[in-house]
C-alpha cells in the first residue's frame, strides 16, 4: 500500500490542556455510546474537538478505550500511544476511515518514520477488539490495549485529516489545530488518581 501520509516537522503531539477537568459533567461524561458501552473515565481533549473515554483493569494492566473526533465521511482520525518517546514517530496508533467499498475500517498501525505506510500491522503491545463507528458526524474508535512495559504513564497522540486516497489516509493539515504542540512529552496516566498534564508547565488535576 503506497504511503500518502507524510507527517511534517515539527510533528504534532497534542496534549490534554491544563484547564480541562476530567469527566466534565457538561461534556464528555454526558456522551452516550451504542451497545450500552459505559466508560468510567473521560477527558475532553483540547484540540480537534476530540475526546478520550476509557476503563482501566489494574489486574490485567489493560485499558478499554473509545476515541471520538468530529470528521466528515471522507476523512480519517487516529489515536495512539508512544511507549518510548515523545514524538509522533514511534507511536502505535489506531486509525479509522471509510474504505472505497463504503465500509468503515479501523486497524492498528505503527508510525515508524516520517512517512509511514499506514498499512495494517501489529503493534509493539497487545491490541484487540478494534472497531469503529460513524455517528452524528463523529468517528469513534474502540479497542482494548494491553499497556506495554507494565507502565501506566505514556505519551498519547491524536490526529485527523480530511482526505483518504487509494484507501490510504492523506496528509493532515499543517496549520491550525492540527499543528499546535511543538514540544512534547505529554503523558497520560491511566491508573493514577492524578492526571499529569504538561503544557508549558507541569500541572496536576485531581480526578
Amino acid at each position: 500500500m503506497a504511503s500518502q501520509l507524510k507527517f511534517v516537522l515539527p510533528l504534532s503531539i497534542l496534549a490534554i490542556s491544563f484547564n480541562l477537568y476530567i469527566c466534565n459533567a457538561d461534556s464528555c461524561s454526558s456522551h452516550t455510546f451504542s451497545d450500552n458501552r459505559v466508560y468510567s473515565s473521560c477527558t475532553d481533549l483540547p484540540h480537534l474537538g476530540a475526546a478520550l473515554h476509557y476503563n482501566q483493569s489494574i489486574s490485567a494492566n489493560s485499558i478499554d478505550i473509545a476515541f471520538r473526533a468530529p470528521q466528515s465521511s471522507s476523512g480519517w482520525v487516529a489515536w495512539g500511544l508512544n511507549p518510548k518517546g515523545s514524538s509522533m514517530v514511534g507511536s502505535q496508533v489506531l486509525v479509522a476511515f471509510f474504505h472505497s467499498n463504503g465500509t468503515l475500517v479501523s486497524y492498528p498501525t505503527q508510525l515508524d518514520s516520517y512517512s509511514p505506510s499506514m498499512a495494517p500491522g501489529d503493534l509493539t503491545f497487545p491490541v484487540s477488539l478494534v472497531s469503529a463507528e460513524y455517528v452524528k458526524k463523529e468517528m469513534i474508535i474502540y479497542a482494548t490495549l494491553g499497556l506495554p512495559d507494565a507502565k501506566t504513564k505514556y505519551n498519547h497522540v491524536w490526529q485527523a485529516g480530511s482526505t483518504v486516497t487509494g484507501d490510504v489516509p492523506g496528509v493532515h493539515p499543517t496549520s491550525g489545530e492540527n499543528v499546535l504542540q511543538r514540544h512534547g512529552g505529554f503523558p497520560v496516566n491511566f491508573f493514577s488518581s492524578l492526571l499529569h498534564i504538561y503544557r508549558f508547565k507541569h500541572v496536576s488535576v485531581r480526578l
